[in-house]
C-alpha cells in the first residue's frame, strides 16, 4: 500500500555524511544467505581500498558462515543499488564510485546457505 505524506518533511537528516568524521556509510549484504537478514552498515573512509574490505572486514562479519570459506572471489557477482556492478579491488571506494549510504550486495554462485536452505 502506498503512503503519501501530508506535508513535506523539512529537517536535516541525522545520518548525513558530515556526521561521520570523514567516513561515509556503506551497506554490504550477502545474497541468498538469510542468516544475515539485512545489509550491514559500515563507516569507511572514501580512500579505503575495496580489496581491504574483502580481506579485512568481510571475514569478521560473514566468516562464521560455513559458505564463506568456499567463496571463489573471482566469481562473485556484485550488485550496487540492485544493478550489476564490478568493483576494482585495487581502487578506493571513491574511485569505485561508492558514495555515502550506497548499498552493495555480493552473490556467490553455487553457494546458497546452509545445506542449500538460503540461510
Amino acid at each position: 500500500m502506498a503512503v503519501a505524506a501530508v506535508k513535506e518533511y523539512q529537517f536535516a537528516p541525522a545520518d548525513s555524511v558530515d556526521k561521520f568524521h570523514g567516513n561515509q556509510l556503506l551497506y554490504i549484504g550477502w545474497e541468498d544467505h538469510l542468516l544475515f537478514c539485512a545489509p550491514f552498515a559500515f563507516p569507511f573512509p572514501p580512500a579505503m581500498r575495496f580489496g581491504d574490505i574483502i580481506a579485512g572486514v568481510l571475514p569478521g562479519v560473514f566468516g562464521y558462515h560455513p559458505d564463506f570459506a568456499q567463496i571463489d572471489w573471482s566469481k562473485v557477482e556484485w550488485l550496487k543499488s540492485g544493478q550489476p556492478w564490478q568493483p576494482d579491488v585495487e581502487k578506493s571506494l571513491a574511485e569505485n564510485g561508492l558514495k555515502h549510504k550506497d548499498v552493495i550486495r555480493l552473490r556467490t554462485p553455487g553457494l546458497t546457505g546452509i545445506k542449500g536452505s538460503f540461510s
